[in-house]
């Protein structure tokens, strides 16, 4: 009995209620601005573009795209009303008839486990009302419903329903519905898939066809025996439409740059706006090269799923790519996988960098005074540290090769060779330089900072390392030129950072030295070589948690690093030559140079030495290696 008197009260308090509030409408003469439904905008996406002028990315907040009442195909448009409202064009905007028997429903079982709401109200709580279920937002949605009845036709309301229902996987309207489902467009598709479609409005979490295939089948299929049971089909056609298997096309899995595309992303959310961004339909330059993207990420994957096996632990790492005179960066990975880790470590991830360090120790002997064909010993020795302990620092190798050429010790990444100039020319020295190629620290004036002991991230790095490919000069790496409005006027322009770090002389003296390394491998090197001279320097941390691998052709400048997310050993002697070094290789192998030779100082004068002595030889002879005076 309380159930019942409870029931009838609800009814009176919605009756009243509407009454009262088209009451207070009429009399204060209240006006709702409905333009929505005439001038329906979606709002413009924000176009990406590569090197070249063509698209690789959008940035937009869901798919969707409106297509007119006419267009679509009547089968279409009674799936929807036998599944959401039978009566859609009998009812004033709410019916009566459904809130009394979903009363009845309701109380009968105690709980809510029926709906009323026609489609008319399903459009107010869609485009003018959050998700948020109280009595009063209830109460307005019936009077707007009614309002919208009054102003519009029922043909005005459908329209813009379907153009704005969600179907799962961001995407709204039956038109990108259709689209991203099928592959076609919503004039095209079949009696089974228009029943798919207003099966999932219920609950698109549950019923989507990406993701839950099989329950949507089954919701499928109830709404087909809706339209069968109120005469939209015939009963051939529901045995038919049911018959039918469930196939959508399957989601592309590869999105060029991810981890740029989600840093472009948050960086113009930040300069200017989410409005901006998603809706105003801006043109964004970037300086990526959609071939050079694509080579880089395929190399890189693979080499990391085989170290992955080969290594077992997880593997992971970043990956730039720059030209070498402009800084405008053609490729970047951030990581391996960007659906299970968004975390961008070619910009963020701040590692040690090891030996890629030591060429600005040599740039600081040069710069005092001392030459490549001068020697160091290379022995044991020890250093007595601030805190009392003793330093014995050691080659990766174990060995000690006696008397040496710096030319030898850079070209062979020699610990000792690089510590003793170090302290030669003075830590404060290297430091400088560091800092004006915008490595940010924070520094230590210890010994160790010969072996590379500082964070960097890899735009850092190869910021460095490039100016040994450009004459001295840092060139700052970026990833965006401008942005434009939709009406072409530039509302933003990057300016990169330019700055003389060193003498194109005393760069293209270590530029020099650093061909040597990959002139070794080359001797030994069985099938395809570079087209381009090439100048490289590996890296190692500590118990091989980080391998960095740095090099230049005379347009390009890469880098990678490969190591553990968490800075574990990745195990007992991995080196770059196996790890990052196949990476920076196959991708300059298949990429190639437009230019030979790097442009050096035509001051210079190559000459040859002995890598061991530093006495004048010639070409060919036994420990000859050439270098610039």
């Amino acid at each position: 009995m309380a159930r019942i008197i409870k029931f009838f009260l609800i009814i009176l308090i919605l009756v009243c209620s509407l009454v009262l509030g088209g009451v207070f409408y009429i009399f204060h003469n209240h006006t709702i601005d409905f333009s929505i439904l005439e001038h329906y905008n979606p709002g413009k996406a924000s176009i990406l573009l590569d090197d070249e002028g063509n698209e690789w990315a959008r940035f937009q907040l869901d798919k969707r795209e409106s297509i007119k009442l006419d267009q679509m195909p009547a089968h279409l448009i009674n799936a929807f009303i036998a599944t959401e409202d039978h009566t859609f064009f009998m009812h004033a905007g709410i019916s009566w008839r459904g809130i009394l028997r979903s009363m009845l429903v309701n109380l009968y079982n105690g709980r809510k486990v029926q709906g009323a709401s026609t489609i008319t109200q399903q459009l107010v709580k869609l485009l003018f009302f959050d998700s948020k279920k109280t009595f009063e937002r209830k109460i307005k949605e019936q009077l707007y419903a009614i309002i919208i009845e009054r102003q519009f036709t029922k043909q005005q309301i459908l329209e813009t329903y379907l153009n704005h229902v969600y179907f799962g996987c961001g995407i709204y309207g039956v038109q990108a519905a259709c689209q991203r489902f099928w592959g076609k467009s919503a004039q095209e598709i079949s009696i089974a898939q228009a029943a798919t479609l207003a099966g999932i409005l219920r609950s698109p979490g549950n019923y989507c066809p990406i993701l839950c295939p099989l329950s949507c089948e089954k919701r499928r299929n109830l709404v087909l025996s809706l339209m069968n049971k109120h005469h939209f089909i015939s009963p051939e056609e529901f045995e038919q439409a049911q018959s039918e298997s469930l196939e959508v096309i399957a989601l592309d899995s590869f999105i060029l740059a991810p981890h740029l595309r989600e840093t472009i992303r948050l960086f113009l959310e930040d300069l200017l706006g989410k409005q901006a961004l998603y809706y105003e339909g801006l043109i964004i330059q970037t300086t990526i090269n959609r071939h050079m993207q694509e080579v880089a990420e395929s190399t890189f994957k693979k080499q990391c799923a085989q170290l992955k096996k080969t290594l077992r632990p997880d593997i992971d790492g970043g990956l730039i790519s720059m030209d070498v005179h402009t800084g405008e960066i053609k490729a970047l990975i951030g990581g391996y996988d960007f659906v299970r880790s968004k975390f961008n470590r070619a910009l963020q991830a701040k590692r040690q960098i090891g030996s890629i360090l030591k060429p600005l120790i040599y740039v600081a002997a040069l710069q005092s005074g001392i030459s490549f064909a001068q020697t160091e010993v290379d022995e044991p020795f020890e250093l007595a540290q601030t805190n009392g302990s003793i330093w014995r620092p050691r080659n990766y190798n174990e060995e000690f090769n006696g008397k040496i050429t710096l030319a030898y010790g850079l070209s062979h990444s020699n610990n000792i060779a690089a510590i003793k100039t170090l302290l030669k020319v003075g830590a404060s020295s290297v430091i400088d330089l560091a800092k004006k190629c915008h490595v940010q620290g924070p520094f230590h004036e210890y010994p160790s900072l010969a072996l590379g002991c500082i964070d960097v991230t890899l735009k850092e790095a190869i910021g460095m390392f490039n100016i040994f490919a450009n004459g001295g000069e840092y060139v700052e790496p970026h990833y965006i030129k401008w942005v434009k409005n939709e009406w072409g006027t530039k509302i933003f322009k990057y300016a990169p950072q330019h700055n003389r770090v060193m003498q194109s002389k005393i760069s293209d003296q270590v530029a020099k030295v650093m061909m040597l390394s990959l002139g070794r491998i080359r001797e030994n090197w069985k099938g395809a070589w570079l087209n381009c001279q090439a100048i490289s320097k590996t890296g190692t941390t500590n118990d091989s948690r980080v391998c960095w691998y740095a090099g230049s052709t005379p347009t390009l400048t890469t880098a990678v690093y490969i190591g553990c997310d968490d800075n574990r050993s990745m195990g007992q002697n991995i080196y770059p030559s196996q790890t990052a070094f196949p990476i920076w290789f196959e991708i300059n192998n298949k990429i190639g140079s437009s230019q030979a030779q790097f442009n050096f100082d035509p001051s210079l004068k190559e000459i040859f030495i002995n890598e061991n002595t530093g006495d004048a030889t010639y070409a060919g002879a036994e420990g000859a290696i050439a270098i610039f005076s």
